[in-house]
């Protein structure tokens, strides 16, 4: 078994792969400052024998540090998150997504870790194809759009780590995240699934920016874990890059209006721009769907829960 360290491991993602790895037997150490993060997502594994949490933020030097040491694994899972997070706060954004992992690879090369980084499909930016692929163009807007720091941001920590593996031999593996959602997610920082299932439950309306025609894939946590943790032992996955995520793609008013009939069919939906809801300077992706076939031809398997079955699981977590 593998001493694995999650840095992020509070978080909505992190937290359901803290669980899997004590469930697969593995001592989990959790670095997180619990700022988007909450102790509450690592309540049925506190006071875990083999789980340590430090409380620390992952900009600290010091407490990344001290989080390695004796770390056989990194799942770097810490960053600034969300669409509406980024859009008000760039500079955070920025610092808190490239210094820090630039300083953990460092340490992973020094220390011989193996080391998983959490990306994102926004790196692909506003490529126009139908379907990404992993070496498809990353086509961002103006820099004076801070809608486009978050991806730039990531696509320098994929740049930084595929350097590493080439020049130090790191073992390390990218995964651009699509969408993931389950139970513990919060609609605080633009996650459309939360969001629109809080709504809804509060009797609406449910709120669609611009018309709903925007097409999103949708994949369930624990699938996505379970991808990530498989893809971080497998040697074939080393310095390659790894979309990970559901590929049947959905409108967002389709979303909207299934959310809706799985929870009361009389809450009524809102149309908004988005100038109302991220201000002037932003722009959206009209269509993000990943090609997962490089995923699937390397581990064997790929997030494919229907979205109805996503849907019921988080509206069930809700109600609870």
């Amino acid at each position: 078994m593998s001493h694995c360290l999650v840095t992020g491991g509070a978080g909505f993602i992190g937290s359901h792969l803290t669980e899997r790895l004590l469930a697969q037997g593995h001592q989990v150490t959790v670095l997180d400052n619990l700022s988007t993060g909450r102790a509450v997502n690592l309540a049925a594994v506190e006071g875990h024998p083999r789980m340590r949490m430090i409380t620390g933020s992952i900009t600290d030097q010091l407490a990344l540090t001290e989080s390695v040491r004796g770390v056989d694994t990194i799942y770097h899972m810490a960053a600034a998150v969300g669409v509406k997070l980024v859009a008000d706060n760039p500079v955070l954004t920025i610092e808190t997504n490239i210094y820090p992992t630039e300083f953990l690879l460092r340490l992973a090369v020094q220390g011989g870790q193996r080391i998983y980084i959490a990306s994102t499909s926004e790196a692909y930016g506003k490529n126009p194809k139908e379907v990404w692929t992993e070496e498809d163009d990353l086509v961002f807007g103006p820099t004076s759009k801070p809608r486009w720091a978050y991806g730039a941001s990531k696509a320098i920590d994929e740049f930084l780590a595929l350097a590493y593996h080439k020049m130090y031999g790191l073992k390390v593996v990218c995964g651009r995240f699509f969408n993931v959602v389950g139970p513990r997610q919060v609609g605080n920082y633009g996650m459309v699934v939360p969001r629109f299932v809080d709504q809804a439950l509060k009797g609406g309306p449910v709120v669609v920016y611009d018309d709903g025609s925007q097409v999103r894939c949708f994949a369930h946590v624990k699938e996505v874990v379970d991808c990530v943790i498989e893809l971080t032992n497998t040697p074939a996955a080393g310095g390659r890059i790894f979309n990970i995520g559901g590929d049947q793609p959905v409108s967002v008013l389709d979303l909207a209006r299934t959310v809706i009939e799985k929870v009361n069919p009389q809450v009524p939906i809102e149309f908004i721009p988005y100038v109302q809801a991220y201000g002037d300077n932003f722009e959206d992706v009209q269509r993000r769907v990943p090609c997962v076939d490089r995923l699937y031809s390397t581990i064997g398997r790929k997030p494919g829960m229907p979205l109805s079955q996503i849907l019921d699981d988080v509206i069930a977590w809700k109600r609870s």
